[in-house]
């Protein structure tokens, strides 16, 4: 089968890797979609740990094929969403319940081969079925949506809040319509590109503006600062501008994914003056189903995001229209 293999820093080629047998609890998906996310640009810029050689890809859906003898529930034909975090079940933070947290977390498409490939063997336990109407774009989007779910629920946004997003990207977008579900009453955006700002209003953005200025913006329509912002970006320069949106006793998240030893000044007396709260969000424990109602239901829609699909010989362009900002999601098809 043909896949898309990361090999070194700087290293990301499709080639041809041979389908192992299945193992005990496993099952054989033939992908129908992968989505193209900031971890996958900082994977293969070296910026984001990982473990090559590995097929990339951790955003992905698609059709069962074949399941190993003693697979409960599933079957040929069946439309299937992958959970790619997979824990180990023993360690101390798991039986806290804090499986995300888990010492030998393992992720398809960053430790194990996962979804930029035409097949990939899956953890029976790492499938979600699908409902029917779904498209396969959209469900490329399940895996993405359950993160924000995670990071919505850390923000504790309580009903009437005004909440800043800064970046008006895949998770930023899907970020403000969580939290106008959550009861904010005042969502601002921050975005840079035209486009992403139209399509942040479009979905229900109260203020989007363009990142310049944006202290003053802020405290000119809260009089006091943000109740809560989230840091969507995945920068240095925006997480240190998170801290000082925040009112006092506001709430700032870290959810854009830095690169690797990157750091920000941060000054303990203003944190304790404030009396500011500062969480970070990593990934998805137990909000995969809620994200497939969420999308099923219409409450988070993705069917007005610019969507690009590829095929898996443009994997390359794919990183690059995420990267440059060109699309809100590339999406790749490796069987079309």
């Amino acid at each position: 089968m043909k896949v898309a293999e990361f090999q070194r820093p700087g290293v990301l080629n499709v080639v041809s890797k041979g389908l192992r047998a299945l193992g005990e609890g496993e099952v054989l998906v033939k992908v129908d979609a992968c989505g193209v996310c900031g971890t996958d640009v900082h994977i293969v810029e070296g910026t984001s740990r990982s473990a090559p050689p590995v097929v990339l890809g951790h955003e992905y859906a698609g059709t069962v094929t074949d399941a190993a003898k003693g697979v409960p529930g599933l079957v040929p034909g069946d439309r299937v969403g992958v959970d790619p975090n997979i824990a180990c079940g023993t360690c101390y933070y798991c039986r806290r319940g804090l499986v995300h947290l888990c010492t030998g977390l393992r992720a398809l498409g960053v430790d194990i081969d996962g979804g930029m490939a035409e097949y990939s063997i899956v953890p029976v336990q790492q499938l979600y079925r699908i409902p029917e109407g779904f498209t396969p774009e959209q469900s490329a989007f399940v895996e993405p949506v359950s993160c924000a779910i995670h990071g919505i629920d850390l923000a504790r946004i309580m009903t009437g809040d005004s909440v800043v997003i800064l970046g008006g990207g895949t998770i930023g977008l899907i970020m403000l319509q969580l939290a106008r579900a959550a009861g904010a009453s005042r969502i601002i955006v921050a975005e840079p590109l035209a486009h992403k700002r139209e399509l942040a209003k479009e979905l229900g953005g109260d203020t989007v503006l363009d990142p310049a200025d944006l202290a003053a913006a802020v405290k000119d329509l809260t009089g006091v600062g943000a109740d809560v912002v989230i840091e969507c970006v995945g920068s240095p320069r925006t997480a240190a501008l998170a801290v000082d949106l925040a009112r006092r006793g506001g709430t700032v998240e870290f959810f854009g994914v830095c690169p690797l030893g990157a750091t920000i000044p941060l000054e303990p007396n203003a944190v304790y003056f404030k009396e500011l709260t500062i969480v970070g969000s990593y990934v998805n424990p137990f909000t995969f189903a809620r994200s497939i109602a969420l999308l099923q239901s219409g409450r988070v829609r993705v069917d007005r995001f610019t969507i690009d699909t590829f095929p898996l010989d443009g994997v390359h362009d794919a990183l690059a229209y995420q990267r440059e900002g060109r699309t809100i999601k590339s999406i790749i098809r490796p069987n079309q």
